[in-house]
């Protein structure tokens, strides 16, 4: 394994989720594969979960950890091959990943979406330059228009839970928020549950259909009360319009998720990424009920992140 985008760098996603869990059980028994080696995770954008859980699966595998917040402490980064950077730009990007690969053994970057440009966002303009220039395999903390280490953890965090003796139904249903959010985590979890055998279902308001590169034939249903009949799992997430890039479009129903609109579910799990509005995007009473698993999946962020930089620490020796 040389690099890390989406399920697609993934051979066997099964596998890879038995082995992720296995790691929890003794997180350090590989912690000879990154002795004298050295991860840096480059940040143009904040985070949380996705910074300390990849530092901790990369101490767990005995990685060295740099961490670049870009944004605040490095040079202004030039993304436009052939630029006279006569303007607020000071250092081309193909000189910063160059330089980060001389200090690294890998690269992790987290690059969000900017929500103006949709065919740069849709291209991943900035990651795939990123990549383009490093000279170590560089594994995605968030892209554009992905966040793989998120569903891995998310696809882990499933399989733990699942339902006896009966194929499980996942819900990904659209939530409310103040502020238009990138689709990168909505898509990631349609690409990655689509490559499992699950039966699955996006529910949102007319209008905020995802990217069919990512749904693919998911069924769609703009009934959020109907998508959530007999429902095991229900993955809560905000987005904005993607046909019309990165709009918040008015919403006359009530999306905020219930107590009340499980009751129809099979006593669903849920789930959420984190960070969450609360009694915004979901009820209070619904993310501290006993079915909630949202710190479960954050727990798994660090074993998703450890299988993965473990496939490449063994791929490399």
């Amino acid at each position: 394994m040389k690099r890390f985008f989406s399920v697609n760098d993934i051979t066997d996603l099964h596998t890879t989720i038995k082995e992720a869990i296995a790691l929890k059980k003794a997180p350090q028994q590989n912690n000879h594969l990154g002795k004298g080696k050295t991860i840096g995770l480059v940040f143009l954008n904040s985070s949380l979960r996705t910074r300390l859980s990849t530092q901790k699966a990369a101490q767990n595998l005995g990685l060295h950890t740099i961490i670049l917040n870009a944004n605040q402490e490095a040079w202004t980064w030039e993304f436009e091959d052939g630029a006279i950077m006569n303007g607020n730009t000071v250092e081309h990007v193909k000189d910063a990943a160059n330089v980060l690969s001389q200090y690294c053994d890998i690269i992790g970057i987290r690059c969000f979406a900017g929500l103006t440009n949709k065919e740069e966002d849709v291209s991943e303009k900035v990651y795939k330059l990123f990549e383009k220039h490093a000279k170590v395999p560089v594994v995605s903390l968030e892209s554009a228009t992905l966040h793989p280490f998120q569903s891995l953890a998310d696809c882990i965090t499933i399989e733990e839970h699942l339902p006896k003796n009966k194929k499980p139904k996942v819900v990904l249903t659209w939530a409310p928020h103040i502020k238009p959010i990138p689709h990168a985590v909505g898509n990631s979890f349609a690409q990655w549950i689509n490559a499992s055998d699950y039966e699955f279902v996006i529910t949102h308001p007319k209008g905020y259909e995802l990217d069919t590169e990512f749904t693919k034939n998911t069924t769609i249903e703009y009934n959020q009360e109907k998508a959530l009949e007999n429902a095991d799992f229900v993955y809560v997430k905000n987005w904005s319009s993607f046909k019309e890039y990165g709009k918040v479009i008015p919403v006359e129903e009530d999306w905020l998720l219930t107590n009340d609109k499980l009751k129809e579910s099979n006593n669903a799990k849920i789930m959420h990424c984190l960070p969450v509005r609360r009694n915004i995007e979901i009820t209070d009473e619904v993310l501290d009920s006993e079915n909630a698993l949202v710190y479960q999946q954050a727990n798994n962020r660090t074993y998703a992140a450890q299988i993965i930089l473990q496939k490449i620490l063994e791929n490399n020796e």
